[in-house]
Order: structure tokens, then sequence, then C-alpha cells
């Protein structure tokens, strides 16, 4: 009987810099050290319900734009958010966003919607603002890693 547990990824990435962080988060999900967790990674638009109902944990990832997530990643909600409401309250979940800006209006936005689906976020959310940094991967990497450990290990 397969124990994994499954670790979604929904993140847009349309520049070289996102996909960098998505790479990152996707790395620490993959650490070798952590055996009994399948992260996968759908892009928002592709991503469905079915998807969510599959997972055990969730990251998202978006784009500052215009001081809002990015379309995809809302597009993403509009089409989960029924489906999902009921039969995924207490979802572990967690947040990175690339901020040109500050990602205020950014998170403020998504932790609404996340208020709504009653979702649980296990960490405050990681804002990457400003001139892209190395030390952005560095954290992408290391919230793929926890939330995969923490997944594994049953803390959240």
């Amino acid at each position: 009987m397969d124990k994994s547990k499954n670790l979604l990824v929904i993140a847009h990435a349309p520049s070289e810099n996102t996909h960098t962080l998505l790479d990152a988060v996707m790395r620490g999900a993959n650490n070798p050290d952590v055996e009994g967790v399948v992260p996968l990674h759908i892009p928002p638009l592709l991503a469905t319900a079915e998807d969510v109902l599959a997972a055990d944990a969730i990251i998202l990832g978006t784009t500052e734009n215009l001081g809002y997530m990015s379309g995809a990643l809302k597009d993403f909600f509009d089409r989960i958010y029924y489906p999902c409401l009921e039969l995924k309250q207490g979802l572990p979940c967690a947040t990175y966003i690339r901020a040109g800006n500050d990602g205020t209006g950014t998170r403020r936005a998504i932790d609404t919607i996340l208020t709504g689906l009653r979702w649980r976020q296990v960490q405050e959310p990681i804002i990457c603002k400003g001139d892209f940094l190395p030390s952005f991967i560095d954290r992408c990497e290391e919230l793929g890693l926890t939330m995969a450990a923490s997944l594994e290990a049953g803390i959240i």
C-alpha cells in the first residue's frame, strides 16, 4: 500500500526569475531525505479541482501584477473554489510571491481567498520583493523542503 502524500505546487512562472523560484521550490520538495512525499507542479491555468482534491498540502506561487496576484492564479481559485470548499477545509498551504513592489495587495487578496476556502496557512507567506536576489532562491528551496518534510512527518 502506497503511503506517499501529495504536495501540489500551483505556481505561475512567466519569467526566467519566477521559473528559477519555482525550480527552487521543486528542488527543495524533491530533497532525497524526504521519501514519503510526491511533489507535483501544475501551472495554475492547467490545474483542476481534482488535483486539489488529491493533494495533502499545497504551495502557491505567484507574481505581483498591479498590486494583485497573477490572473492565472486568480483563475485557478475561481475554478476550484466551490468544488473544493467543503472537501478540503484545513488543507495545509504556503505561499510565495515575487513582488516588484511590496506584495501587500497580493498577499491580502490571497489571504482573503484562503480564509474563504478555510485552508490552513502553515507559515507566513514568503514575499520576494524588489530587485531579484539570490536569497530568494534559498528561501524558496527552503519552503519546498520544509513543506515536504513537515508533510512527511505528519506535522502539517
